[in-house]
């Protein structure tokens, strides 16, 4: 999955794969995780957020299962 960079003070690039609904994330400071079962929607609505890093603690962090790769 390709990871685009982001303008965020707390996330690097953000990736997405539509066929597995899995959400990738890489931290400015350490880390890339993956999210699954993060619909489409959620998606859009993140990478359209005024912050994403807001958008990403209030509503991905903790309501979707992560795996650190």
């Amino acid at each position: 999955m390709e990871r685009q960079p982001v303008t965020s003070s707390n996330l690097a690039e953000v990736g997405y794969d539509h066929e597995f609904e899995t959400l990738k994330v890489q931290f400015k400071h350490g880390g890339v995780y993956q999210y699954f079962n993060v619909p489409p929607f959620m998606y859009e609505r993140l990478m359209s957020a005024d912050s994403l890093g807001r958008f990403f603690n209030a509503e991905i962090k903790g309501h979707y299962p992560e795996a650190k790769i």
